[in-house]
């Protein structure tokens, strides 16, 4: 399917950005859930949860050094991630300033 962007009009090419970052990020959930899942599935195959497995020992719970789910993702490079604490990346600043909201790189 090839699609001509050059016949596209602005509005028609954003529209398809639009659908496409949301399709990457639909595709990445479904591959962390499915990723997920294995990693049990294969946990499960020796005996052990994946809690098990993942848990740190010793240790105070919440003790310093813990780390955040991402809660952000660059729509233009998924690789790129932020919780939501701390300072702002370069990233989600341009994003901001070129109209986007935050809600648009929730993952």
């Amino acid at each position: 399917m090839a699609i001509k962007l050059d016949k596209m009009s602005r509005k028609d090419l954003e529209a398809l950005r639009s659908d496409v970052d949301k399709a990457i990020i639909d595709l990445r959930k479904k591959e962390k859930s499915d990723a997920l899942a294995a990693a049990q599935k294969a946990a499960a195959e020796f005996g052990f949860s994946l809690e098990e497995l993942t848990s740190k020992r010793g240790g105070k719970a919440g003790a310093k050094g813990t780390s955040a789910e991402p809660k952000y993702m660059n729509p233009e490079n998924p690789t790129q991630t932020w919780t939501g604490k701390g300072r702002q990346p370069n990233w989600f600043k341009s994003a901001l300033e070129s109209g986007k909201k935050a809600d648009d790189l929730m993952i």
